[in-house]
């Protein structure tokens, strides 16, 4: 498994933004996926999670009603679409997978991990 984010940027407060995480090995169709993030100075969080045919998903409750996470088994790709964005939203964003078909929130759950995409989100 090689997870690779991107899609982060610089976005206004209330803009929207989508994550994308593939998985260049192509190997995680069965693993469950999660999304966290670290922001400067601060432990790195659980934002979301899907199970591995995306039927069933856990949000933080900082972004429960804000972000959506969805899978195309068919480009072996996670998203998280992130709308509603704070100025607190801003991290890097990380996703991971574990070689099990449902999802954790902890991150010591997950053995492969994406390099981290930066959200910027501006008051």
């Amino acid at each position: 498994v090689q997870l690779q984010a991107s899609g982060g940027g610089l976005v206004q407060a209330g803009g929207s933004l989508r994550l994308s995480c593939a998985d260049s090995g192509c190997t995680f169709i069965t693993y469950a996926v999660g999304w966290f993030r670290q922001a400067p100075g601060k432990e790195r969080e659980f934002v979301a999670a899907i199970n591995w045919d995306g039927g069933s998903k856990f949000y933080a409750e900082s972004v429960k009603g804000r972000f959506t996470m969805s899978r195309d088994h068919a480009k072996n790709t996670v998203y998280l679409q992130m709308n509603s964005l704070k100025p607190e939203d801003t991290a890097v964003y990380f996703c991971a997978a574990r070689s099990f078909t449902t999802f954790s929130t902890t991150r010591q759950a997950y053995r492969y991990w994406g390099q981290g995409t930066l959200v910027t989100v501006s008051s």
